[in-house]
């Protein structure tokens, strides 16, 4: 593990992590694909809410592990999965970062979804 870079050279920029408290799901073309009491919400400036649910309550039998990863200078490496449901598929939907900067430790062994790749990717809570 390490120090993140961004969060040394831009200490006003803030990645806030928050656990949610009641129980989410992601559900994809109809079909649920995490359901967890055990949700973290992200809040970073400049970008959208995420909710990231911890790998064991995410169904791995609808991912597949891309190419595709990012590095984000506040969290860390982020790999990527297309989420796959029947005839329906939304690529690079899901990411996780698997060894995250000291800082968001909290992230590791956590995937997050991005219902912007899909109008069929929704998060929401339940009662």
């Amino acid at each position: 593990m390490s120090k993140s870079p961004g969060h040394r050279q831009h200490p006003e920029h803030h990645v806030r992590e928050t656990p949610v408290g009641e129980r989410m799901i992601a559900v994809f073309a109809g079909q649920t694909i995490a359901d967890s009491r055990d949700v973290v919400r992200v809040d970073e400036d400049g970008h959208p809410p995420r909710f990231y649910f911890p790998r064991g309550d995410v169904r791995q039998d609808r991912l597949k592990r891309t190419e595709t990863s990012s590095e984000c200078p506040f969290k860390g490496k982020a790999s990527y999965f297309d989420v796959e449901v029947g005839d329906h598929s939304a690529n690079d939907a899901v990411w996780s970062y698997e060894t995250p900067y000291d800082e968001h430790e909290g992230l590791k062994e956590r995937m997050a979804f991005d219902e912007s790749k899909s109008d069929e990717i929704v998060v929401s809570s339940l009662p």
